[in-house]
């Protein structure tokens, strides 16, 4: 029996578990949070966080956890204990062959991934992005529902692009720099903090 084990028992991991399901790979789905929670949607929820080495040999892993740290510190936990995780992508979605996507990221129904482009491990790709041609994403990043990277962009690690934001062509974001939800961002970041607005300008303390 193949199993699947989902780090996160929130509506993002309901989305993750709809996904799997349509891999027709996995016999069982099941959760670990720390919430007080039994189940999400229609899957169990069946110990806390910690408890994940129980499930090590048996089962593959996804950690369905929107905040980039968090989801980071959780999957290189897992790697010291030898977990696999899978890469699950919707059928809804458009993946060139040319495409390098790592382990344990979701590319969500109608997201676009381009030729040659490469996206880096733990990474979210939401619902209707697009990350077009030649593009590099870095690790543990989210690229949120309708944002749109355009050609060759390059997105450090754990860097948050917003709801519906937009990207320019040959533009350079930096490591740990969020992009706020409907943001066009014209020209490189190259420190971390929260980045607003059209143009895309960096918040004030």
């Amino acid at each position: 029996m193949k199993q699947l084990c989902i780090i996160g028992a929130g509506g993002h991991g309901k989305v993750v578990a709809e996904i799997a399901e349509l891999q027709n790979k996995y016999d069982a789905i099941f959760f670990l949070d720390d919430a007080n929670v039994e189940w999400c949607g229609e899957y169990r929820v069946v110990g806390t966080v910690s408890e994940y080495i129980k499930h090590v040999k048996t089962c593959d892993f996804v950690v369905a956890i929107g905040n980039n740290e968090n989801r980071k510190k959780i999957i290189e936990q897992l790697l010291k204990a030898n977990a696999v995780f899978p890469t699950l992508i919707h059928p809804c979605s458009t993946v060139s062959k040319s495409a390098k996507i790592e382990l344990g990221c979701v590319v969500m129904a109608g997201a676009i991934v381009n030729a040659d482009a490469r996206i880096g491990r733990g990474t979210i790709l939401n619902t209707c992005c697009s990350v077009d041609h030649d593009n590099n994403i870095g690790k543990y990043c989210h690229i949120s529902v309708g944002a749109h990277l355009a050609g060759t962009v390059e997105v450090g690690d754990c860097a948050f692009i917003g709801a519906g934001a937009t990207v320019k062509n040959n533009v350079t974001i930096c490591t740990n720099a969020i992009v706020g939800a409907g943001a066009v961002v014209l020209r490189d970041i190259t420190e971390s903090g929260t980045y607003i607005g059209v143009p895309a300008k960096k918040m004030k303390a």
